[in-house]
C-alpha cells in the first residue's frame, strides 16, 4: 500500500485563528486541535503575514481587533491572489445584520457567534474545509484536462490558438443554447479535449501530407473512440462533458457521421455546439493545405450543411452571436 511522505499529525488540515484575545485563541485551540494544525495571530496584520507565508485551508478572524479589524484583514487576503481562495470565518460577538452584510461584502464565507458552541466551530469548519477540497478536486481536474489538452496539440497540424478559438466559440454558442454561466464554463475546458484520440493514432497517418486511403480515413476515424477510452467514464461534470465531445463531435445531424452514426437530437448538445465552433474556425483558419476561407463563405457553407452536417438552431445562433464570435477570431488571431 502507498503511504503519504508525511507524518500523520501533518497530513491533519491547517487553520489560522486570528483573535487579539488570549481567552479566545484558547478555547478555539482546545476545540479544534485534535484534529486540526493550528497557526495562531493576535492581530490583522500578523493573520495577514501568516496567511501570505504559510497558506492555510481556513482562516477563523476575529472582527474587533485593535488597529486592522477583522473586516480591513480580510479584504486585504482577498486582494492578493496568493490568498484569495483562502475561505475566510468571521468569529465575532456583533449580532447586526448590516456587520453580517459588511462580513460578505468583503469577501467572508460564514459567521461564528461568541461565545461560540464546540459542535457548532467543529461542524462549520469541516464544512467549509469540504468545500476546498471539492474546489481542489475541481481545479486539478481542470488542470488535466488542460495538460491532455496540449498533448493533443502536438499529434496535430492545428495550432493551440485554434483550439483556444473554438474553445472560446463553443461557450458563447453554448451561452445562447441556453446553458448556465457554469455549465457554459465547462465547455470551455471541455472542447479542447475533442480531438484528445488523435494521441492513439499513428504518425505515418497523422502527418502524412497528402490524401488518406481507404484503409488510413478508417483508422483515423477511430479517434473519436480512443479519445472516449483515454477520458473514461467518472463521476466528474468536467471529465464527463469532455468524454462526451470527444466521442460524438464527428456525428451529424442527419446521421451520416461517426463512429455511431448518430441523428439529431440523439447526438448531445455540446458535440454539436463544439463540432460547428471546430468547422467554423478551421474554415475561417490559413492551414498548409489550405488558405483562410472569408466569414462570409464559410457561413454560405454552413448554411447549406444546416439540417445536414449541423443542428440547424445552432447555425442560427452562430449567426445571431457572430459580432462575438469575430470579436474571439481576432483576439486569438494566428
Amino acid at each position: 500500500m502507498t503511504q503519504s511522505l508525511l507524518p500523520l499529525h501533518e497530513q491533519r488540515p491547517k487553520i489560522l485563528v486570528a483573535d487579539d484575545e488570549p481567552t479566545n485563541l484558547k478555547v478555539l485551540k482546545q476545540i479544534l486541535q485534535d484534529d486540526y494544525r493550528l497557526l495562531f495571530a493576535k492581530s490583522g496584520e500578523d493573520a495577514i503575514a501568516l496567511a501570505t507565508r504559510e497558506l492555510p485551508g481556513l482562516i477563523l478572524l476575529d472582527v474587533m481587533m485593535p488597529g486592522m479589524t477583522g473586516f480591513e484583514a480580510c479584504q486585504r487576503l482577498k486582494a492578493d491572489p496568493v490568498t484569495a481562495r483562502i475561505p475566510v470565518i468571521f468569529v465575532t460577538a456583533l449580532k447586526d445584520a448590516v456587520d453580517e452584510t459588511t462580513g460578505f461584502a468583503v469577501g467572508g464565507v460564514d459567521y461564528i457567534s461568541k461565545p461560540v458552541v464546540p459542535a457548532i466551530v467543529r461542524a462549520r469548519v469541516k464544512t467549509h474545509l469540504s468545500l476546498v477540497q471539492a474546489d481542489e478536486l475541481k481545479r486539478t481536474r481542470l488542470q488535466i484536462i488542460q495538460r491532455l489538452g496540449r498533448a493533443a496539440e502536438y499529434k496535430d497540424n492545428e495550432t493551440g490558438l485554434h483550439v483556444m478559438r473554438m474553445s472560446h466559440y463553443s461557450r458563447v454558442l453554448a451561452l445562447a443554447w441556453g446553458f448556465s454561466a457554469d455549465m457554459a464554463e465547462d465547455l470551455l475546458n471541455a472542447a479542447p479535449m475533442h480531438d484528445i484520440g488523435k494521441i492513439g493514432i499513428p504518425d505515418r497517418i497523422m502527418l502524412k501530407p497528402g490524401k488518406l486511403t481507404d484503409e488510413e480515413f478508417t483508422a483515423m476515424k477511430r479517434h473519436p473512440l480512443i479519445g472516449a477510452e483515454i477520458l473514461g467514464e467518472c463521476d466528474s461534470q468536467l471529465l464527463e462533458l469532455a468524454r462526451s465531445v470527444a466521442l460524438y463531435h464527428h456525428e451529424k445531424w442527419d446521421g451520416s457521421g461517426y463512429p455511431h452514426g448518430l441523428k439529431g437530437e440523439d447526438i448531445p448538445v455540446e458535440a454539436r455546439i463544439v463540432a460547428l465552433a471546430d468547422v467554423f474556425d478551421a474554415l475561417t483558419s490559413k492551414r498548409p493545405y489550405k488558405e483562410a476561407w472569408p466569414v462570409e463563405q464559410a457561413l454560405e457553407h454552413i448554411r447549406q450543411q444546416s439540417g445536414k452536417h449541423f443542428d440547424p438552431q445552432l447555425v442560427e445562433l452562430l449567426q445571431q452571436e457572430l459580432a462575438a464570435i469575430l470579436e474571439i477570431k481576432e483576439r486569438w488571431a494566428e
